[in-house]
């Protein structure tokens, strides 16, 4: 029996609780988890700094050496440039600048040749776009003091966080959620355990919950694992022995939620295919969702439960 998704008369009230927990815990700790941020930021750009010379030294070799500076890079232009503006002004293979920028890397199976010309264009690019107002270092064809070092590092860290900032506050909120499940299920005897010793996610032990859990699922002739957030097995399973499946779900806007509510309905029909009718998977949602996305995702039988009324979780069972 559904706890949530079939009580359309209560979800304006819901929806109404949820933005206002969403909003408190932005405004209390959205700003630290920001500035946490920008501190171990400021540290990356500071070895990038240091490894290209103060940016000075932008050659092939150079960036072939330290790959990971190209995301320092692109935000110490005037203006910053995103992945594919970079991608455009070189004219090189997308793969080389993207596996660098989310990798740290240079593609394995490129060839020498070819990449030390696209390094060589990258260089050639981010050179010409640098921004000398804080790189004041660059025309005086000198050594950056460590004053200057410092400044420069904090700017382009806020450029980098500032591109970043939703993620950032994304996994901190999603953090806090897991945070906050780990803490109801202790207190009501249950056991965390690690995805590493669960072999079939049908035979967790009774009272155990695991993180991060790749759960196999059929795909036509193949098999796929689909990552749940949270699996818990009750302290003590009702009829058919399944755990129960949770995917944690926080945000911020409206918008973003209905670009993506077809992702948990992939998600839940991959697992039915699999497993059959049986398989009992759920939404733990703290923020924005309105009608429209749960409306969605009830026609699609999921069910969910309000970070703000995590005691559902004891009607599903828990």
């Amino acid at each position: 029996m559904p706890v949530n998704s079939n009580k359309p008369l209560r979800w304006k009230k819901d929806i109404s609780q949820s933005v206002d927990m969403y909003n408190d815990w932005f405004m209390r700790f959205a700003p630290k988890a920001y500035r946490d941020t920008r501190l171990r930021t400021t540290e990356t750009v500071r070895r990038a700094m240091e490894a290209t010379r103060g940016l000075a030294s932008l050659d092939a070799d150079t960036l072939r050496a330290h790959p990971e500076v190209i995301c320092v890079l692109r935000m110490s232009t005037c203006p910053p440039i995103a992945v594919d503006r970079l991608i455009g002004l070189t004219g090189i293979a997308g793969a080389l600048v993207k596996t660098m920028d989310k990798f740290c890397k240079i593609p394995p199976n490129a060839s020498a040749r070819s990449v030390t010309e696209a390094l060589a264009r990258i260089g050639d690019v981010i050179r010409r776009l640098l921004d000398r107002d804080i790189l004041v270092w660059l025309d005086r064809r000198r050594d950056p003091t460590e004053d200057e070092m410092q400044r420069a590092s904090t700017v382009i860290a806020d450029r980098l966080c500032g591109a970043q900032t939703n993620p950032i506050i994304r996994n901190a909120q999603e953090q806090r959620q897991l945070d906050k499940v780990k803490d109801w299920l202790v207190a009501r005897g249950y056991r965390q355990v690690e995805p590493a010793d669960i072999a079939d996610h049908r035979k967790m032990q009774p009272g155990t919950f695991c993180y991060r859990l790749n759960v196999s699922v059929r795909q036509g002739n193949r098999r796929l694992n689909v990552p749940v957030d949270i699996a818990v097995m009750p302290l003590k399973p009702r009829g058919f022995h399944w755990p129960l499946l949770v995917e944690a779900k926080s945000a911020g806007d409206y918008t973003n939620v209905n670009k993506r509510r077809k992702e948990e309905a992939t998600k839940i029909k991959q697992l039915r295919d699999t497993y059959g009718r049986s398989v009992r998977y759920v939404l733990l949602l703290g923020g924005y969702f309105d009608s429209g996305y749960l409306g969605y995702e009830a026609s699609e039988g999921i069910d969910w439960v309000w970070e703000h009324r995590i005691d559902d979780f004891e009607r599903m069972g828990l």
